[in-house]
């Protein structure tokens, strides 16, 4: 595995403009974006381009109100969803970035099987233009201490949607953070992950700092990720106490096992699909 760093979290004392070379500097190869609609699609492919950086992750659009968490499960909001969809599809064309995280939306009070119904059609849509371009597909819970009234909280809800679909360009995206705010068993919660997981991301409990690995079995559960046949990216999702580089030892157990390498990744997407469905 190798790190990404989330530029929307790691980099925010810095402009926009100086997160890309700043992340290169502290020794990352990919970046995430959450939302990287501010620039014209042009502007981000230049900025990764000059910091030799792979765009590993984006999100689709949000909104405001119903669609302050994304559109995807919002029901009567299927043209929002489209919208964001293409904004992010056209992200991806110009960065050559393979994932997106397709965001399901605030649905609190809403009718739940509404909710599903809406969410297989506009992924069935989704799905098809992700097979014309190329991309692989997200679905994450988010806890609910967080993200109160988002559409699934626990990993095993996305699940079922990717079991509905059963397409390799539908995969499971992987928090840690999350799954211990939901006071989940992380190793066990990866084990029975293992086979929908497209996607990885970290950060510390308590802050979401930089995470610490003696607490919540997370060194064992990310120690079993090779194992188990995830071999891509950890996204690091935190807000760094201090200056990002600082902060960065924390990886070290996980560079004394040999869980993370240094060689740089090409056709990243491409190799994820050879464990996609196992």
């Amino acid at each position: 595995m190798q790190l990404s760093a989330n530029l929307s979290w790691l980099y925010r004392h810095l402009d926009w403009n100086e997160r890309f070379e700043a992340a290169a500097a502290d020794g990352f190869q990919g970046a995430e974006i959450l939302l990287p609609y501010d620039h014209s699609p042009a502007w981000y492919a230049s900025q990764l381009q000059a910091a030799k950086l792979e765009l590993t992750l984006i999100n689709t659009p949000i909104g405001e109100g119903a669609g302050r968490l994304g559109w995807a499960a919002v029901p009567n909001a299927q043209p929002q969803f489209h919208e964001a969809f293409d904004r992010a599809r056209a992200v991806a064309q110009a960065t050559g970035c393979r994932r997106i995280h397709v965001m399901a939306g605030y649905v609190s009070g809403l009718e739940q099987e509404s909710c599903l119904s809406t969410l297989l059609n506009n992924l069935e849509h989704a799905l098809a233009l992700a097979e014309a371009d190329d991309l692989v597909l997200t679905l994450e819970a988010l806890n609910r201490s967080d993200m109160v009234g988002y559409f699934y909280h626990l990993p095993e809800q996305a699940i079922a949607v990717l079991k509905h679909f059963n397409a390799p360009r539908l995969r499971l995206q992987f928090d840690y953070y999350h799954c211990v705010k939901e006071s989940l068993d992380v190793p066990a919660s990866v084990a029975a992950c293992a086979p929908w997981i497209g996607y990885v991301q970290i950060a510390g409990a308590d802050g979401r700092y930089e995470p610490d690995l003696t607490q919540h079995g997370l060194l064992e559960g990310l120690s079993a990720l090779p194992t188990l046949g995830y071999d891509s990216w950890l996204g690091c999702e935190y807000q760094p106490r201090g200056l990002p580089s600082e902060g960065l030892s924390w990886c070290q157990p996980l560079r004394d096992r040999g869980v993370l390498d240094t060689a740089r990744r090409h056709n990243d997407a491409a190799a994820s699909f050879q464990t996609a469905g196992r």
